[in-house]
């Protein structure tokens, strides 16, 4: 349950910055301006009527951030999921009945097949019943961790008791901020990320080990994708890899905090360690720093078991050599850069 008084406060909080929230404001023109052509192209694909002949080509296509519009990285589970078209329509079937509570078709729809987590599953909820069904990925957890409203669960509730919960609570939330559920989900990111308005100039040099043929780094959000996509061939994937729950394979990205969102977290292949990696964004290396001693003194408190370590990598194009007087007194902080190469070829 949420306090009603801590619930009225916070909801006043949010109307005045969704005030802000309005065409010609580059999250909003980039998600909410696509919305109805996302709706009338998926969701005739997403009907109890066409997943009997669901094809892996319509499902695919829709795990791509191009044609939804909206999600990120959906595709990264998404695609092993598609690889048992059988059981992946009979996941669907099971997902979208009407005929049954959401709190119990979720969690059984989401042991039928492998890579069908909640981020995809409610994405497609919402694109399938889109004023009945809200999102739950990390950003919505994270930013309703970050305005104090994640829901008290009972303990012990399962994935589908807890996601009936959080539904009700972005139905309150959809209502009182008169939003769509599609829209509500766009504006988290306005919440927990509302200075940027103009894209960065394009990072044209840097220096890892990977490169991305034909390709640029215009914001680190791009190396964050990047490194996911090609985490076995960096270095970082002979000791560790990304922290995942039975609940949710893609866990570890955008990890949810209380103080924020972790860019990604790892956990170590052998030994009891985490690690916190953070890229640095549009802010100075010191704010990076400090940033990232929050999320690793929050693993030790919430994740950290039995003597599990929490160590720390900060990622960026270039370091203030300031900053490295700071790193070379934490011990279990380190830092490294990243390059991209470009390859022209003839055409």
């Amino acid at each position: 349950m949420v306090d009603e008084e801590q619930y009225n406060k916070v909801v006043g909080e949010l109307r005045g910055i969704a005030a802000r929230f309005k065409p010609g404001q580059r999250i909003y023109d980039e998600i909410v301006g696509f919305r109805d052509e996302v709706l009338a192209r998926y969701r005739p694909i997403f009907s109890s009527d066409h997943i009997p002949i669901l094809t892996k080509e319509e499902f695919t296509s829709f795990l791509y951030s191009e044609n939804n519009h909206h999600w990120s990285g959906l595709y990264r589970k998404g695609l092993g999921a598609a690889e048992d078209m059988d059981a992946l329509r009979r996941a669907l079937a099971l997902l979208l009945d009407e005929n049954s509570a959401i709190q119990e078709r979720f969690p059984k729809a989401l042991d039928q097949v492998t890579g069908l987590g909640k981020g995809i599953a409610t994405a497609i909820l919402t694109v399938a019943y889109p004023a009945q069904y809200g999102v739950w990925n990390n950003t919505s957890e994270a930013a309703l961790r970050k305005v104090d409203l994640w829901p008290d669960f009972a303990r012990g509730a399962d994935i589908g008791s807890r996601y009936a919960q959080i539904n009700e609570l972005l139905g309150r939330l959809a209502a009182n901020l008169e939003m769509d559920f599609w829209t509500l989900d766009s504006f988290w990111w306005f919440v927990l990320e509302p200075q940027p308005e103009t894209l960065p100039q394009p990072v044209l040099e840097t220096s890892s080990p990977v490169t991305q043929s034909g390709g640029r780094f215009a914001l680190e959000r791009q190396l964050e994708e990047f490194l996911l996509e090609n985490w076995e061939r960096t270095p970082l994937a002979r000791e560790w890899v990304v922290f995942s729950t039975p609940d949710d394979p893609e866990a570890g990205n955008q990890y949810p905090t209380d103080v924020g969102r972790i860019d990604i977290l790892a956990r170590h292949k052998t030994q009891p360690r985490f690690l916190v990696i953070e890229l640095k964004r549009n802010q100075s290396t010191d704010q990076t720093i400090g940033q990232t001693l929050r999320y690793v003194g929050w693993v030790k408190k919430h994740l950290a078991q039995n003597g599990q370590s929490v160590e720390a990598l900060i990622i960026a194009h270039q370091i203030e050599k300031e900053a490295l007087y700071a790193i070379s007194t934490l011990s279990n902080v380190k830092m490294m850069t990243y390059e991209v190469e470009f390859r022209l070829k003839e055409c």
